[in-house]
């Protein structure tokens, strides 16, 4: 062997365990985050003295973790474990074999089998495989759905796509699995979210508003283009949807500030309210900018376009999907209104989805 060689020999034996710890270091965060979930469910159902913290529970107990400087722990954090145990109870069936965990005997059995029922009628999935491929990131995402049927189909596409964080996170704020149910190509579809290409959607809502009047035909792929159009061509269904009291006046309006020019995508004016509605649609997650970009629209309203008796105007951000904590904190103190709402597509077939996703899962767990 040549010097050279053995050089290239322990960088590459230096890279290859270096990932094996970081990846051991992944799944040992994610057991204990899970763990922290269980024991917080277990003392809040037969805790002897669970009564004496009642709802206050997480954030006296987030103080007192941070006092033996135990990282991740606020209050918000512990609501997540929480979460995180009582979505995925079928994890604890694989942390006993595989990490040869104390205690196993602690576990309620029927806290389990209840939690359990949750996922009864969806297409199996070896729990081992979402611990050994999938980080506590990649659950923070998961979490995010609500629909257990949707969650399962994401769970399976991150698996056998191996998504990253980001990508699994924008499958998700783009409502991958509605559309794929939509389509007839739903390979393509997928795929999609691994090229670099805008794929999302952009619907309303009234957190949410559930979009049953688009009446769309099936399609091979399905764009943020298409929604569109769908809801102009549907806009007295949608206005129906919006509420009473809504007038349609503008798609597109352009305002302008010397040579730079932005478009808000729906201008209603409110006849009961006597003030202009700007709806600012967002193909992904809420992010703060969006507050700061409807201010902007706000402000330019409220010097340019208002007339004699119409009160101010007020803003809605319609978005993917939203971090509540994030909205509160980027439109808190904001003299002008501003809401923040999520929006959903229906979802066509549940039957038809749930046959996707029971074949995407064979080719997993075979």
């Amino acid at each position: 062997m040549q010097f050279s060689e053995l050089i290239t020999t322990l960088e590459g034996l230096h890279q290859q365990l270096s990932q094996q710890a970081a990846r051991q270091a992944d799944q040992l965060l994610t057991l204990r985050n899970y763990l922290f979930g269980f024991y917080i469910v277990e003392f809040e159902q037969h805790g002897t003295d669970r009564a004496a913290y009642g709802q206050q529970l997480h954030k006296r107990l987030s103080v007192e973790l941070q006092k033996h400087a135990i990282k991740s722990v606020s209050d918000r954090s512990l609501r997540q474990y929480r979460q995180f145990y009582l979505t995925y109870p079928q994890i604890w069936q694989t942390l006993s074999a595989k990490f040869k965990l104390p205690d196993f005997d602690l576990i309620r059995q029927e806290d389990v089998t209840s939690n359990a029922s949750i996922d009864k009628d969806l297409p199996t999935l070896n729990p081992s495989l979402l611990l050994d491929r999938l980080t506590y990131s990649h659950f923070v995402e998961l979490l995010k759905v609500d629909n257990p049927l949707l969650r399962r189909f994401y769970e399976v596409e991150a698996l056998k796509n191996n998504w990253k964080v980001h990508e699994l996170n924008r499958a998700i704020t783009t409502l991958l699995a509605e559309r794929t149910s939509l389509s007839t190509d739903k390979a393509a579809v997928i795929a999609r979210i691994q090229e670099n290409q805008p794929t999302g959607l952009e619907d309303l809502i009234r957190n949410p508003y559930l979009l049953e009047f688009l009446g769309l035909q099936e399609k091979p792929e399905y764009t943020e283009n298409d929604f569109e159009k769908a809801i102009i061509d549907n806009l007295q269904d949608f206005l129906l949807e919006l509420g009473r009291g809504f007038c349609f006046e503008a798609r597109q309006k352009r305002i302008s500030f010397g040579n730079r020019h932005y478009r808000i995508d729906l201008v209603f004016y409110h006849r009961i309210l006597k003030c202009h509605v700007l709806i600012d649609l967002k193909i992904g997650e809420f992010d703060h900018a969006d507050a700061g970009q409807m201010t902007v629209y706000l402000n330019y309203y409220k010097a340019n376009e208002m007339s004699a008796g119409d009160n101010p105007p007020v803003g809605i951000i319609l978005c993917a999907s939203k971090d509540n904590s994030l909205v509160e904190y980027a439109t808190s103190g904001m003299a002008n209104e501003v809401f923040v709402s999520q929006y959903l597509a229906e979802l066509p077939d549940k039957e038809q989805l749930q046959a996707f996703i029971e074949r995407e899962s064979r080719s997993i767990n075979d």
